[in-house]
C-alpha cells in the first residue's frame, strides 16, 4: 500500500474540533480542485465539494450510487447488516420517523413537551457557574428522544455516553484498549443492552391485534417497528436495538452540535441575538394567559428564528462527508 496511502487515511481519521471544513478536504481542494481523487484505508475515493456536482450525484441514488458506510461506522450501529440496507429502507425510516416527530406530532403534542423539557433544564443552568452547551443538552436531548421512539427514560449517564460518539466513530478502526474506537465500541454496548432489554419487555405480551385488551403497547415509534417485525426483511429481532440506537446517537450528534453552534453565532452577533430575543418577547406579550404554553401558531410566526436556524445549518458541518459507493460509471465534463 505505501506510505503515502498511509498517510492519507491517518490525516482524513485526526479528528478536528474546528467547525471549518475538515483540514483534509481542505488541503486537497486548495492543491486539485473541487473534484479529487484519494485513497482511504486502502479504498479508492473520488472526492467532490461541487454543489451541482453533488446535487447531481446525490438524485441517482438507487441508479449510480448506494448508500455506503465507513468500517468504524457499521461497526458500531450495526456490523454487515448496514452496509447491506438499500433505498427502501431509508424511504421507510423516514416515513415512520416523521410519523413521531413530523409536523402532526409537534403540533399535537411534542411542542409542549419540548417546552417543559427545555424550561426545566434551562432552570437548571442558572445554577451552574459555566455552561457548556454541548455537553449540557446530549443528556437533555437523549431523554425526549428515548421517550418517543420507546417510551422510556434510561439511567443518567448513558446519554452522557454518547457525548461526543460520532468523532470517536471516524477515527481510525483500532479495536485496541485504551483507543477512542475500544471506547466508542464499550459506550456502544452498554446502550445496546438498554435497547435490546426494552425491546424484550415490549415484546411480552404484545398483541398484533390492536383490537386486543390488555396488549403491550405504547402508540410509539417502538410500537410501529415491532409490529412490522416480520413483514419487513430487515426489521428482525436483533437488528432492531440497533436501529434504535443508532437513532439515538443520530439525534445526539446533530442537534446538540447545532445548538451550540447556534448560541456561538448569536453570541458573536449582538444584533441578531437582539432581534431573535425581540421575537420572543413578542410572542409572550400577545398570549392572552402568562403561563400558556407555545402552540403551533406561535411557532409558525417565528420567521427570524427560522432565519437562524437556517443560517445555522448552512454554516455547520458536523460531518467529515456524505458517503456513496458508486455502481456504475459517472461520467464528469466529458471524461
Amino acid at each position: 500500500m505505501g506510505f503515502p496511502l498511509i498517510g492519507e487515511t491517518l490525516s482524513f481519521f485526526v479528528t478536528s474540533n474546528s467547525i471549518d471544513m475538515h483540514p483534509f478536504v481542505n488541503e486537497r481542494l486548495k492543491r486539485y480542485g473541487p473534484l479529487f481523487k484519494t485513497n482511504i484505508a486502502g479504498r479508492p475515493v473520488a472526492v467532490s465539494s461541487d454543489p451541482e456536482f453533488n446535487y447531481f450525484v446525490l438524485q441517482q441514488e438507487g441508479k449510480l450510487i448506494e448508500l455506503y458506510y465507513v468500517d468504524s461506522f457499521s461497526q458500531t450501529v450495526h456490523n454487515d447488516n448496514l452496509r447491506n440496507l438499500g433505498g427502501y429502507f431509508q424511504r421507510y425510516l423516514r416515513r415512520s420517523i416523521l410519523r413521531h416527530f413530523g409536523h402532526e406530532p409537534l403540533k399535537r403534542k411534542l411542542l409542549s413537551e419540548f417546552e417543559d423539557v427545555i424550561n426545566h433544564e434551562l432552570h437548571k443552568w442558572t445554577n451552574l457557574p459555566e455552561v457548556d452547551v454541548k455537553r449540557q443538552t446530549v443528556p437533555m436531548l437523549f431523554d425526549l428522544t428515548s421517550q418517543i421512539l420507546m417510551s422510556h427514560k434510561p439511567e443518567k449517564n448513558l446519554g452522557e455516553d454518547l457525548n461526543n460518539m460520532l468523532q470517536s466513530i471516524m477515527t481510525f478502526p483500532l479495536y485496541i484498549p485504551g483507543t477512542a474506537f475500544y471506547k466508542c465500541i464499550q459506550k456502544k454496548r452498554k446502550a445496546i443492552k438498554l435497547t435490546t432489554w426494552v425491546l424484550e419487555e415490549r415484546m411480552k405480551g404484545y398483541s398484533y391485534d390492536n383490537s386486543a385488551e390488555g396488549c403491550n403497547k405504547k402508540g410509539d415509534f417502538l410500537d410501529e417497528i415491532v409490529g412490522n417485525i416480520g413483514k419487513e426483511a430487515f426489521l428482525t429481532k436483533e437488528f432492531v436495538p440497533f436501529l434504535l440506537f443508532g437513532l439515538l446517537l443520530a439525534t445526539v450528534e446533530t442537534i446538540s452540535p447545532t445548538t451550540t453552534l447556534a448560541t456561538m453565532y448569536l453570541l458573536d452577533n449582538p444584533s441578531a441575538l437582539q432581534q431573535l430575543t425581540e421575537e420572543h418577547e413578542e410572542i409572550l406579550k400577545n398570549r392572552e394567559g402568562a403561563n400558556s404554553g407555545l402552540v403551533w401558531e406561535e411557532y409558525k410566526s417565528m420567521t427570524f428564528t427560522r432565519y437562524v436556524i437556517n443560517e445555522t445549518l448552512r454554516l455547520e458541518n458536523l460531518l467529515p462527508g456524505m458517503l456513496r459507493k458508486v455502481i456504475a460509471d459517472i461520467h464528469v465534463d466529458d471524461r
